[in-house]
């Protein structure tokens, strides 16, 4: 593992051994044990679509790690002035000792990937959200145990999260069922590439059918960052895939919810659901000790 580009990259193996770290990471936290594993390197972050949890997180992350980390937006790069990502990467790679970087096109990512020469964490793409789903894997293990022939329910848009939730949940061995318009399907590639499960990936526009039996319930956002423009179009087009009382009564009793956050109360999610299920702030959490557990195994010496 050099990169951390997109899930499906990664092999079931490759993601297990993160989320033990991880789990290590976050006891020795709770227990105050220092794991300066990180001592004197840099890690730059580059941000095209802001973020609370990932530049908080990432940042807070490489300084218990011993580490720092450099806060990196368009108005401090030459890269939103037209200079080419490879002389980017090239230059970059000479100065730190990884780079995240949270922007639009997938390509971006993989190309700061092929011509720098230090690792790259994909802290969010359009097309994948890797570090939310290691954190959201995290959590439905401290929660459930195992993976083995759980089923986790996706409500809403077939985006980037979709995407990776079909991606890590089969690969650690987890059944997904999807429930989206189907004007707003998950990626081609990703519904290709799950094909090789057979039957374990569900996907239809009955919100009841998708939560039938559901150990976990999973929502996002109606419009996500940069679809600002499309939020009336989209209230109209997701108009009840919710996670609600309604799907809850169909998902198995002790079903979990997780939402990526931020949410929007009232519209992917109830207020009431939100409130009852505090494992979505445990969710939030782990995205520390996951991307520390990430760091570690891509810069570590």
């Amino acid at each position: 593992m050099k990169h951390l580009l997109k899930l499906l990259d990664l092999t079931e193996g490759e993601i297990i051994d993160i989320l033990n770290l991880a789990d290590q990471l976050k006891y020795e936290k709770k227990h105050n044990i220092a794991h300066r594993h990180l001592e004197g390197k840099s890690l730059g972050m580059i941000f095209q679509k802001s973020s609370t949890r990932t530049r908080v997180s990432f940042e807070t992350g490489m300084y218990q790690l011993g580490g720092q980390a450099l806060f990196l937006s368009n108005r401090d790069l030459q890269i939103g002035r037209g200079e080419p990502v490879e002389d980017t990467a090239k230059v970059l790679s000479r100065y730190l000792d990884g780079i995240m970087i949270r922007t639009f096109e997938q390509k971006e990512v993989e190309d700061l990937a092929k011509y720098g020469s230090i690792p790259i964490i994909n802290g969010l793409t359009d097309f994948a959200h890797p570090c939310q789903v290691l954190a959201d894997l995290m959590t439905i293990r401290e929660y459930k145990g195992e993976f083995d022939n759980l089923k986790l329910t996706f409500i809403g848009d077939g985006n980037n999260m979709a995407n990776s939730l079909i991606v890590g949940c089969l690969k650690v061995g987890m059944r997904v069922a999807i429930a989206c318009p189907k004007t707003h399907m998950p990626s081609a590639e990703v519904l290709e590439f799950a094909k090789a499960y057979k039957d374990k990936l569900f996907v239809t526009d009955d919100v009841k059918e998708a939560c039938k039996d559901a150990d976990v319930l999973y929502t996002d956002v109606w419009a996500s960052m940069g679809q600002e423009g499309e939020a009336e179009e989209r209230k109209k087009a997701f108009a009840g895939f919710q996670i609600n009382k309604e799907a809850l009564s169909v998902a198995k009793k002790e079903a979990m919810v997780l939402h990526c956050l931020p949410a929007h109360r009232g519209e992917e999610i109830t207020a009431d659901v939100m409130d009852e299920h505090p494992e979505i702030f445990d969710e939030a959490e782990n995205r520390l000790h996951a991307q520390k557990a990430v760091l570690v195994k891509l810069m570590a010496n």
